[in-house]
């Protein structure tokens, strides 16, 4: 996928996937009152909150990420696109991402993650409160995993 834009209308068919998921979960809005699935694309990429998405496979890679999560993990568009989302966590925390992420798999999702992430320029941070639900489409197809948060701190 290319860099949300004007130019692509801010991935709207994948920000629809997103909040179709969401709302599919959680029962919510994800950012309540827009106006059109353009409207929640460009305000999902423009968002206060971080908010990052992986795809099916084996090792899933991150497809998404809108300019919050861009920032906090200082990362362009090409490279966090690029990047197995395991290497969003350092390894000696693998064991606890995988356990959350299997727990997802299995319940649909989890609103209460709390864990330690790092920057592409190795700034470490711990995540609160982060919301992580399975990607689904409109026939309950699994497509990948979701997280957002909007609490985090710089260790």
């Amino acid at each position: 996928m290319d860099y949300p834009s004007e130019t692509n209308n801010y991935l709207v068919e994948h920000a629809k996937l997103i909040r179709h998921s969401y709302s599919h979960w959680l029962l919510d809005e994800l950012i309540p009152q827009s106006e059109s699935e353009l409207d929640f694309a460009k305000r999902l990429f423009e968002a206060d909150f971080a908010l990052v998405t992986h795809n099916t496979d084996a090792e899933p890679v991150f497809n998404y990420a809108n300019q919050k999560a861009l920032e906090l993990f200082e990362f362009n568009w090409q490279d966090f696109t690029r990047l197995a989302s395991k290497h969003s966590a350092e390894s000696v925390n693998q064991n606890e991402r995988e356990r959350l992420l299997a727990l997802v798999t299995k319940n649909g999702y989890i609103d209460d993650y709390e864990g330690i992430r790092i920057s592409s320029t190795g700034k470490r941070f711990v995540i609160k409160n982060a919301i992580v639900w399975n990607l689904v489409d409109k026939n309950q197809v699994y497509q990948g995993q979701a997280a957002c948060f909007d609490q985090w701190r710089y260790l």
